[in-house]
């Protein structure tokens, strides 16, 4: 599977073939220190242009539209809905084409799915 650029991380995972995921880096993106350079958080004091240059690149190669959280450290899962930021630290989706997204610093991104590829989601696991 390809997806994204050569900084990118893709999971070794046994998902079904129409389940994609990465994980992205702070590579090749626009953004000026100290975010460079794929920063894509729009809550760190980043230019609000170059994150979202950085996000649109990033619905670009993925051809869906990422659906944000507005994360919170919290034990919350929402159901992905475009256009709509949801404060969770989770979201799932049951929709064909519909990324489901999460930030991560210091912490990790867990990646769902289940067997059938019907059901796709994404968690942001703190590190506490």
């Amino acid at each position: 599977m390809t997806v994204g650029n050569e900084n990118w991380l893709l999971p070794d995972w046994p998902a079904p073939a129409r389940v994609r995921a990465c994980v992205t880096t702070r590579q090749g993106g626009i953004s000026a220190a100290p975010f460079d350079s794929f920063n894509l958080g729009d809550h760190v004091g980043d230019d609000p242009a170059a994150v979202a240059c950085n996000r649109q690149h990033l619905r670009d190669v993925l051809g869906c539209q990422p659906i944000w959280l507005e994360q919170v450290h919290s034990c919350v899962a929402v159901n992905a809905i475009p256009g709509v930021c949801a404060t969770a630290d989770a979201s799932w989706s049951e929709t064909p084409g519909e990324a489901c997204a999460v930030l991560t610093a210091d912490c990790l991104p867990v990646l769902f799915c289940d067997r059938a590829a019907s059901r796709v989601a994404a968690a942001h696991a703190g590190w506490r």
